[in-house]
């Protein structure tokens, strides 16, 4: 089977395989605590949580002990946790095109942050994203929240296979005014399906959750795909009265961090009430995770996130900038309340999606890897025999425990980098802090994960 896309008209196109699925719908076989479960004929829903600057361990369920997020840490206790999950990039655009697209970000056209002026360009029309592949089997596709991988309409959602788009389409914006919130000029930033729309003052968040909720009610009889992108805990740090005043005894910006995280778990909670209440938290795949590390930028007060032991934060390879959280739940088809510790990574969730739904994946080299196995069992190997990252000059490969960064950076400041760093050795094994660099002691293991990260550039040029 063949997945084309329409580059004109924004779509997937294959005659034959639509028929085929609208007289033939597939009968999936669907694992559960107990192996091999049941025989649906409905496809499941999806739901993708992908949330915006969360540090690495803040969660409860991650290790923070100074964070309330029960509704977020629900969807560890009813699915699977990963511990070794890595987003496809440090920074967002990147990082989103990865996990829509399936592809490393560079394969997918992005290897940077694309400009949040409207008129600008971002990830080329012609990737075939998640919501293009639900699409020709017949799903219904929302996206709600920040998009942040272009601004002009064949690259804003609407023409990257989403029929219905929500949202800011820059990097970030003010919650209330819904204002883009970085230098000027000042620019307004909130769009319902390519217009542009105004609702001043009120809580972006609640806008969100009241968006996802009538989202799923009018499509409650369909199959439908969500892409949920949260820009929280992104700054600005607005969290609610309710978790200032709940969070004030700690030391800031970790204060106004927590009541933000706390925020958005509020916000996460009202929608999986919403499946409850409709019964179809047992026909829907729900998948969260992190789009890189916590930022520790001046907009937000330098800090307030954690990536615990890890080195690292937003924009740096070392494990805090790109060791997420993340997590998938689907009550009653896989395993509940498990941890899997396999490497994997943001862009193998299309896979992944593709396998557990049964459509057919788009026919071009993919970079991400069907996660099932994993899931189905905490034995299987990762399906990643090594993985290649790289932001701007600097990039990073990591095979089994070990890991060489090219021309590192660290944005936690948790050590000083210096010329003899330019190759920077690592076994995770041994050192997951990232502490001390092995190039010196290892040069045949620096040999070896060059030769990866060659293969990488050969296969980006070809």
């Amino acid at each position: 089977m063949v997945i084309v896309k329409n580059r004109s008209a924004g779509i997937i196109t294959d005659g034959f395989l639509w028929y085929f699925l609208c007289l033939f719908p597939c009968l999936i076989v669907l694992s559960s605590n107990e192996g091999w479960a049941s025989t649906r004929s409905e496809k499941p829903n999806v739901i993708i949580i992908f949330t915006d600057d969360q540090g690495s361990i803040d969660l409860n369920c991650y290790g923070a002990k100074d964070l309330i997020t029960p509704h977020m840490d629900s969807i560890a206790k009813r699915g699977i946790r990963f511990t070794q999950f890595y987003a496809a990039a440090p920074v967002c655009s990147p990082s989103r095109a990865g996990l829509l697209t399936g592809r490393i970000p560079r394969r997918a056209g992005v290897p940077g942050n694309v400009s949040s002026h409207h008129g600008k360009s971002g990830m080329p029309a012609e990737q075939v994203t998640i919501a293009e592949m639900m699409k020709q089997s017949g799903y219904q596709t929302g996206h709600v929240g920040k998009w942040h991988l272009g601004y002009t309409p064949e690259t804003m959602p609407n023409g990257q296979g989403f029929d219905q788009s929500f949202g800011h389409m820059g990097g970030c914006i003010d919650n209330y005014s819904h204002f883009f919130y970085w230098n000027g000029p000042n620019r307004h930033d909130l769009w319902n399906n390519g217009k542009e729309i105004w609702h001043d003052g009120e809580f972006f968040p609640d806008l969100m959750v009241k968006q996802c909720q009538g989202y799923i009610k009018k499509f409650q009889d369909k199959p439908f795909f969500l892409y949920w992108a949260i820009n929280v805990p992104h700054y600005p740090l607005q969290g609610t009265e309710k978790w200032r005043k709940k969070y004030s005894h700690l030391p800031a910006p970790r204060s106004k961090y927590a009541a933000f995280v706390s925020t958005m778990d509020d916000c996460i909670g009202e929608v999986l009430k919403t499946l409850d209440e409709l019964k179809l938290r047992e026909n829907t795949i729900i998948i969260f995770q992190s789009d890189h590390g916590h930022s520790q930028e001046e907009r937000t007060f330098g800090g307030g996130g954690s990536a615990g032991h890890f080195r690292g934060a937003k924009f740096s390879l070392f494990e805090g900038g790109i060791r997420v959280p993340a997590m998938i739940s689907w009550p009653g088809s896989i395993r509940e309340g498990e941890e899997r510790h396999q490497l994997a990574t943001g862009c193998d969730w299309l896979p992944t999606i593709a396998e557990l739904a049964g459509v057919p994946l788009p026919q071009h080299q993919l970079d991400g890897k069907s996660l099932k196995t994993v899931i189905d069992s905490p034995q299987a190997q990762s399906p990643h025999s090594d993985f290649y990252w790289q932001i701007g000059k600097s990039w990073a490969v990591r095979k089994g425990d070990w890991k060489l960064l090219g021309n590192p950076r660290d944005t936690s400041l948790k050590g000083q980098l210096t010329k003899e760093d330019r190759l920077f050795l690592v076994d995770l094994s041994k050192d997951i802090s990232e502490k001390q660099n092995l190039a010196a002691r290892y040069p045949e293991k620096i040999d070896q994960l060059k030769k990866i990260y060659d293969r990488y550039q050969r296969s980006l040029s070809e």
